[in-house]
């Protein structure tokens, strides 16, 4: 599989928070469901905490990528739904420390509420192998 960072002369360099596009030829798709802070046994890790939630969100979607053959260099689009504002920074230091050269591209949005009242963020990814 190859990959290629678009960035647009036009357009605003986020990096390294995210890139702008992301170009891919060959190799399989693999769709990640929705992660959330829970462990294997369904117990909710970091309640209250979203530095502590996101690192388990970024935990079991390695799980995701290992159990397919990937990494987290796999990954090319995330979806990220936060419950407040106020997380955004403590998700964005967790993220940069997964994405440490070239990031996936990115939607954040924030919700009133995910399925369970104690989950502060969620994490839905697509990559490819």
């Amino acid at each position: 599989m190859s990959r290629k960072t678009i960035q647009p002369k036009s357009s605003n360099d986020p990096r390294p928070r995210y890139s702008q596009g992301i170009l891919t030829e060959g190799g399989k798709v693999l769709f990640i469901a929705g992660q959330t802070a829970s462990d294997k046994d369904g117990n909710v890790v970091g309640k209250g905490d979203i530095k502590a939630q996101t690192r388990q969100v970024f935990e079991n979607i390695k799980a995701v990528l290992e159990a397919a053959g990937g990494s987290f260099d796999n990954v090319v689009m995330t979806t990220t739904y936060i419950t407040d504002r106020k997380y955004r920074e403590g998700y964005n230091e967790v993220r940069r420390d997964i994405y440490k050269q070239d990031p996936p591209t990115s939607t954040l949005v924030i919700v009133s509420g995910l399925a369970n009242p104690d989950y502060l963020i969620e994490i839905a990814g697509i990559a490819v192998l």
